[in-house]
């Protein structure tokens, strides 16, 4: 699988990178039919403390899958995201299976 990560308003981390790809490494073992990970870092205003935005689109065969979370810290982020999209692969993957 592809990644392209991308830190828009963020110094690049190469720590963060790392992190992230490692997730997504584990995402793509589980789920084969993933083809291209895109990885957006954001730092927005947030009153309440947060603005760490972490945002996943993946694409593979059909509809691509698209999470996004805003926390505290990035790794946090991450992790919430990978979530997300590991349950609606779940979901997709469950649907797939009895035409294949």
């Amino acid at each position: 699988m592809k990644t392209n990560i991308q830190f828009i308003h963020v110094d690049t981390s190469q720590s963060l990178e790392t992190y992230t790809t490692e997730k997504l490494n584990k995402l793509n073992e589980k789920y084969d039919m993933l083809i291209h990970a895109d990885v957006f870092f954001k730092k927005e205003n947030d009153p309440k403390g947060h603005g760490k935005v972490c945002e996943i689109e993946l694409s593979l065969t059909g509809p691509r899958v698209f999470a996004s979370a805003n926390e505290k810290n990035y790794e946090v982020a991450v992790k919430h995201v990978i979530s997300d999209l590991d349950k609606q692969l779940k979901k997709r993957k469950n649907v797939l299976k009895p035409y294949l």
